[in-house]
């Protein structure tokens, strides 16, 4: 009995011998093309366009780079704004997402395994051969199947590779999401802080527009000034009183968005930044290192790269298909009747299964085509995302460089103003003036104030704006 199993087994034993050895030859190939990271810009490895004495080329921007600003309670914002940001969370379930696919992909290279079992009671008319009614009886049935793909032209490693770089690509996209809340956090907070430092200048001025208005209405009641001075003494003060409540929401504005940024409602807006009425400066000039660094920081380059990787492993994908598949095979059954003595049945069965749409190919190969195709369309997507980084970064630097410049002149104005309001008072006092030319000097020392502090806002700003560009934080490598 057991030559003549073994007999009966030889054949098959041989096939899925020979089935091995062809697929351990075959196996090192992989189809479709092998991925290399495409080529950059030459001239994007060299120093910003948009160069001033502000910027460090020297030295890259630092990973934590909102730590540049020495703040305790910016860093404190930022860190629950990680923690708590809501578009935070659902780039992370996206990414755990990937990661479950990529697993799945893997359990490619593992054999497949299916068990059955099943129990029965009844009564079985159709074996039955005696008189009458068959009796009821218990059956009981069981098997196990395995299977297991040999990838001979590389389906399985290329869909795996798709997967990990899909992974790669939803983890840039999480990095690329924490550039941004990071970078919308300290924005709102640098302008929470800089609307209550223009709050305060603007309470000055009513101040000083109101110290002006009393003075001149007892100079109009001693009969040393006319009530049209004091009228336009009233204009002033009244539109440095009007200045108040734009800067009142662009401050609530700020604070609400900072609440949301930390995953609160807008009644928990943080203390801290409610207080707030300096914005935070940067000591010395900012680091920007060169193109080189800047793509090796961007999120959204590294995240384009691992896309054209993923795309380029799936034109081996569809030109896998184009061949067949050969899967090894076995599986065992086993039936017992308890009725019938000695009614038990095995059966099993081992070789190969070999699984291939031939001849029709025209969707395997509309699939190739679909893959090469979104391919192609990724290598653009790349070439674009890297052309608008360098973009995004000189529209930055350059925007900061102006904003600077714009708050120098204004700083100039603002003190030459104060010069020109002082010694209007002078002149006034000693009659060589009216008093309209007080009027004007004062206006022109409230708006250029104004204006610096909105300058500062801007600066500050404009600073961020940099930082977020460049993509500062969770860089990684360079492009794999």
């Amino acid at each position: 009995m057991g030559i003549a199993l073994r007999r009966a087994l030889f054949p098959i034993l041989r096939a899925t011998f020979l089935t091995t050895a062809v697929a351990s030859f075959i196996t090192g190939c992989a189809s479709g093309p092998d991925y290399h990271a495409p080529a950059l810009p030459q001239t994007a490895a060299g120093p910003f366009v948009s160069k001033s004495d502000h910027t460090d080329t020297a030295h890259s921007l630092p990973s934590e780079w909102w730590k540049l600003y020495d703040d305790p309670i910016l860093n404190n914002l930022v860190l629950e704004a990680l923690s708590a940001n809501t578009d935070l969370r659902v780039a992370l379930a996206n990414l755990e997402r990937a990661q479950a696919v990529y697993k799945e992909a893997q359990s490619g290279l593992l054999p497949s395994t299916n068990v059955s079992g099943g129990a029965g009671y009844g009564r079985d008319q159709t074996t039955w051969t005696g008189a009458g009614q068959a009796p009821t009886q218990w059956s009981y049935s069981g098997g196990l199947n395995v299977s297991y793909e040999l990838d001979l032209f590389g389906r399985v490693r290329r869909d795996i590779e798709a997967a990990q770089a899909d992974t790669d690509a939803v983890a840039a996209d999480y990095d690329a999401a924490k550039v941004i809340v990071v970078a919308a956090t300290t924005r709102a907070y640098i302008d929470a802080c800089a609307y209550g430092e223009s709050i305060n200048v603007a309470h000055l001025s009513v101040e000083l527009a109101r110290h002006s208005l009393d003075l001149i209405s007892n100079q109009a009641h001693a009969g040393a000034a006319s009530n049209l001075d004091v009228e336009r003494a009233g204009v002033t003060l009244a539109q440095a009183e009007a200045s108040l409540p734009p800067l009142q929401s662009q401050r609530d504005t700020a604070l609400f968005e900072l609440a949301a940024l930390m995953g609160r409602t807008p009644s928990q807006v943080p203390v801290s930044a409610r207080d707030c009425t300096r914005a935070p400066e940067i000591a010395g000039v900012l680091p920007v290192g060169d193109g080189t660094a800047l793509l090796r920081r961007r999120p959204d380059v590294r995240q384009a790269e691992r896309q054209l990787a993923g795309d380029t492993a799936r034109i081996g994908v569809a030109v896998a298909d184009l061949y067949p598949r050969v899967s090894l095979g076995a599986s065992g059954n086993y039936l017992r009747n308890d009725y019938l003595t000695g009614n038990r049945t095995w059966s099993f069965s081992v070789g190969p299964l070999i699984s291939w749409s031939f001849p029709n190919m025209m969707v395997a190969r509309s699939h190739l085509a679909q893959a090469k195709a979104q391919t192609a369309a990724s290598l653009a997507h790349f070439d674009g995302t890297v052309l608008n980084a360098l973009k995004e970064s000189e529209q930055a630097l350059s925007a900061y460089r102006a904003a600077i410049q714009q708050r120098e002149s204004l700083v100039d104005a603002r003190n030459r103003a104060e010069n020109a309001f002082r010694l209007a008072q002078q002149q006034y006092r000693v009659g060589s003036i009216s008093y309209l030319d007080v009027i004007v000097a004062q206006k022109n020392l409230i708006e250029t104030k104004s204006q610096v502090a909105a300058a500062d806002q801007q600066v500050g700003s404009a600073r961020v704006s940099v930082f977020k560009a460049l993509g500062g934080g969770w860089e990684q490598g360079s492009i794999q």
